[in-house]
């Protein structure tokens, strides 16, 4: 075993995981004749390899930061948020349909509305969850994994039966939204060799902020890890446990919401029947579990989730390998952060004494006035 500090092995233990994933990975391809070498410098090349590969790179992880962020915020509180495809499912189609309804509004309107509509829909979508969890005790999971299909059938129903048909082209995909409610930015786009990157991640980054501070220095973000760590004694200190799984469960929603958002109005424009649950909602909850639910965590983790993304159709047209290789390294990475506790066994943390060793027989401080004020135990004698 490796000895290390505590805060070098929470680093370690996810580093470990995705280089064991990139290893099941190689293996599995040359069982089946493949070139593993050729195979990720081919990943690598068309993800970061040009201006255009980077754009679609960053482009690809703007809206996993945000549903890995609201899976973060649930999972602090102690809640699996399963419902992120259909809360940024909900956040895509609302904000579209708001764009369509007011295509001349100004931009410095519109676009606000739209984007606040979008993390809205998100939170309701979570907030039903989070009212039964908080009042009837009902296990989000299940009710997060039934909302999804409540989601995706119900915008199926609104997309086709009640959106007017005048912002359609057809049954299956409304019309392109107005430049007053794009997040498309010709300037950033033409800079990244004409990719789709938008200002989604720019927001993106200010969400990540957002989320620091909130966890870290704000009362809500410690009321909501303190529910998350032991509810009992939360709520014998005086928290309100139910308005802490309602807050935490709404702000994971409109995270998620927005990662519709900026699918919706950055990355296609438009909006489109979808015939399963959205990626991102699923690839988000991997990126959390990754990046340790932590801001730097995730911001890193998306970025590798978007070089496998998008470096592994590089993968399929230039070294020939079937694109589902990608999906094995990504399960197997994920698999590996599951058993991030077998994982972490390669490594053995430092004891403080190993951390900051005294010599022998020195001081090692006060022991609270229990043999008189101000009398300090030589080291010598703790460890007789």
């Amino acid at each position: 075993m490796i000895r290390v500090s505590e805060k070098i092995k929470k680093i370690l233990v996810p580093i470990t995981s995705v280089i064991a994933g990139f290893l099941v990975g190689a293996i599995i391809m040359m069982i089946w004749s493949y070139n593993p070498i050729q195979a990720y410098s081919s990943m690598f090349e068309s993800a970061l390899g040009n201006m255009n590969g980077i754009g679609e790179t960053i482009r690809e992880a703007t809206p996993l930061i945000f549903t890995a962020i609201g899976f973060s915020i649930a999972s602090t509180a102690g809640f699996f948020n399963i419902g992120l495809p259909g809360q940024a499912q909900a956040g895509w189609l609302t904000s579209i349909w708001i764009v369509l309804a007011n295509p001349h509004m100004p931009k410095i309107v519109l676009l606000p509305l739209a984007i606040i509509a979008g993390a809205f829909a998100g939170a309701i979508i979570a907030g039903i969850a989070g009212y039964l969890r908080a009042y009837f005790g009902t296990n989000e999971v299940i009710t997060t994994i039934m909302l999804n299909y409540i989601v995706l059938y119900s915008c199926q129903y609104l997309m086709q039966q009640i959106m007017p048909k005048s912002f359609r082209i057809d049954t299956d995909t409304t019309k392109t939204i107005s430049e007053n409610g794009s997040l498309h930015i010709n300037w950033l786009s033409e800079l990244f060799g004409s990719s789709r990157i938008n200002c989604g991640i720019f927001l993106a980054l200010i969400a990540l902020v957002i989320f620091w501070f909130l966890m870290k220095k704000t009362t809500l973000g410690f009321e909501i890890k303190a529910v998350g760590l032991n509810p009992f004694a939360s709520r014998y200190a005086g928290m309100s446990t139910k308005k802490n799984i309602i807050t935490s469960m709404l702000l994971s929603g409109a995270f998620a919401g927005m990662g519709g958002v900026v699918q919706g109005l950055g990355t296609y424009q438009n909006y489109f029947t979808q015939t399963t649950s959205v990626d991102i909602g699923w690839d988000g909850l991997s990126v959390s579990l990754l990046g340790s639910g932590t801001a730097w965590g995730i911001l890193i983790a998306a970025l590798l989730f978007s070089i496998l993304k998008i470096g592994g159709l590089g993968m399929q047209t230039a070294a020939g390998i079937p694109y589902e290789i990608v999906s094995i390294v990504i399960a197997a990475i994920i698999f590996f952060v599951a058993i991030n506790y077998v994982v972490g066994l390669l490594f053995k943390v430092k004891k403080s004494s190993e951390s900051h060793p005294l010599k022998k027989g020195e001081e090692i401080g006060p022991n609270n006035a229990v043999d008189g004020p101000d009398i300090k135990i030589p080291r010598s004698e703790v460890e007789n």
